[in-house]
């Protein structure tokens, strides 16, 4: 396996794990999105029944912490995607003696 083939290899790895990271933090945009429905139908729900304020308030609360912890997990998946990848390490550390000479 010569040198370009190697790189290429490593350059076509890094691509993906960047690839996955960027659709793992799009997890947040749709978690947002998400969040401003749970919002939107509890604003309703209190304005057709303004006696259920507390238990729709308590309802809305958790599912919006619910679904803030998969915007999380999307965040740390890219985290680790982008700097903790054991293959892009194994593949830079496979590289390195190549490219100095």
């Amino acid at each position: 396996m010569d040198n370009v083939s190697i790189i290429s290899a490593a350059a076509t790895v890094f691509a993906a794990a960047n690839i996955a990271a960027g659709m793992a933090v799009l997890n947040g945009l749709f978690t947002a999105v998400g969040q401003g429905n749970i919002a939107a139908k509890a604003i309703e729900s209190i304005a057709r029944q303004p006696e259920a304020r507390g238990s729709v308030t308590g309802s809305m609360i958790v599912g919006m912490g619910m679904s803030e912890t998969s915007g999380i997990y999307g965040l740390v998946v890219a985290i680790l995607l982008m700097f903790v990848n054991p293959i892009s390490t194994a593949f830079v550390n496979f590289v390195t003696p190549f490219m100095t000479g």
